[in-house]
């Protein structure tokens, strides 16, 4: 799954700007109804803030650890997947 596919822009705690394709994900738990296979996973990733440096503004940019926790409710029939933010 591709950056773009999941919430990361929303589940970011310290930079502004997701550094895309550079996550990794850890599966927390998983359960199923009688249509639903339900993953939590937690989502490691990068940000950065951007529009903070001027021209010469000798201050590299720092990239900032992200962490966040996305629902994925899997269709049995079809394999279609919602993904969803999970909030604390």
């Amino acid at each position: 799954m591709d950056a773009e596919s999941l919430p990361l822009q929303q589940g970011l705690t310290t930079g502004n700007y997701v550094i895309a394709n550079r996550h990794t994900a850890m599966i927390n738990s998983v359960s199923e109804t009688e249509n639903h296979i339900h993953v939590t996973a937690g989502i490691f990733y990068k940000s950065v803030i951007g529009g903070c440096s001027c021209a010469d503004d000798p201050t590299a940019i720092n990239e900032n650890n992200e962490y966040c926790e996305v629902r994925l409710d899997i269709d049995k029939a079809t394999a279609a997947t919602a993904v969803s933010l999970v909030m604390k």
